[in-house]
């Protein structure tokens, strides 16, 4: 059982500032940290720690920041597959974080729309049916469009986090087998909340839908069931990265017991996701193997 992660991959610059810009303002801030990051490596290098062998296939620049991102993916239990936008510049997220730890993430794209869908599929002709495809907002259209299609005719099972949010995703639904929102997604996507967004996606293709609601928990939902699991009560410093260890922990979990997505495997997530919340930076942030070691022995 392998994932095939196909997403970015970028240098987070995070940012303290006492409360969010508004329009027209100028706020002063402080350098927290510099930490490697991207939905799509936050998403593999988690999956990869718990121990389900993982391939990241991502697109970076060729520059100094490039150079550091190979050195820090070369450190991680993980098999990255990166191809290299020609004069390009890597991308990068400026994470502005607030005393409470909550955070507003802007991320440059032009490595992650360079990868071609010649490019995903070249690495994900290697997947084998019953593996993991999953996807993050960040590609192009095409490539998005193209690697489900692929998975689709290989019996991959694909799992997709919708953000950022793209006009066209309504149109993909009905080739994704798993989709994890936050509740500020659900509500852009369906226009509702809590149980109704569920089953307005589950509706419109989806087979399953986990919904994250931060400290409330979250809610997972098919076509026969909707089950709310309570968060785990913790510190919060710094939200960077929870929705990725989430997602990444509880699809690991399923995978690596064999199973379908289950209670199980949202309770590892929520446990891996508020030792995140508690930590500075993004990588930096994540659980340890030995700490999602210890969480997937739970019940």
């Amino acid at each position: 059982m392998h994932a095939f992660v196909v997403g970015n991959v970028t240098i987070d610059e995070t940012i303290g500032v006492a409360e969010m810009p508004t329009s027209g303002a100028s706020i002063l801030g402080r350098q927290l940290s510099r930490d490697l990051g991207g939905k799509g490596a936050n998403q593999a290098i988690v999956m990869a720690r718990c121990g389900l062998p993982t391939c990241l296939i991502a697109a970076i620049g060729e520059d100094s920041r490039g150079t550091s991102i190979q050195r820090r993916l070369e450190s991680e239990p993980l098999d990255p597959k990166l191809s290299s936008l020609a004069n390009g510049i890597s991308d990068y997220s400026l994470v502005f974080t607030t005393p409470d730890g909550e955070n507003a993430i802007i991320t440059t794209t032009e490595s992650a729309q360079s990868l071609s869908p010649s490019e995903a599929l070249s690495v994900l002709g290697e997947a084998a049916a019953g593996d993991l495809a999953v996807l993050q907002g960040n590609l192009t259209d095409a490539t998005t469009r193209t690697v489900l299609e692929f998975a689709r005719t290989k019996g991959l099972v694909t799992a997709f986090n919708p953000s950022p949010i793209r006009p066209y995703f309504a149109e993909l639904w009905p080739l994704i087998d798993i989709a994890f929102v936050n509740a500020g997604e659900a509500r852009l996507l369906t226009g509702a909340s809590g149980e109704p967004a569920l089953r307005h996606l589950l509706a419109a293709g989806l087979k399953q839908v986990v919904l994250t609601r931060g400290a409330e928990g979250a809610m997972f939902a098919n076509a026969g069931d909707l089950v709310t699991i309570a968060g785990e009560k913790c510190p919060v410093v710094d939200t960077t990265g929870a929705g990725d260890t989430f997602m990444a922990v509880a699809l690991a979990s399923s995978r690596l017991r064999g199973t379908a997505l289950d209670q199980r495997a949202i309770r590892h997530a929520s446990r891996a996701a508020a030792i995140t919340v508690g930590r500075r930076g993004t990588l930096s942030a994540f659980p340890t193997t030995a700490e999602l070691a210890n969480i997937l022995l739970t019940a």
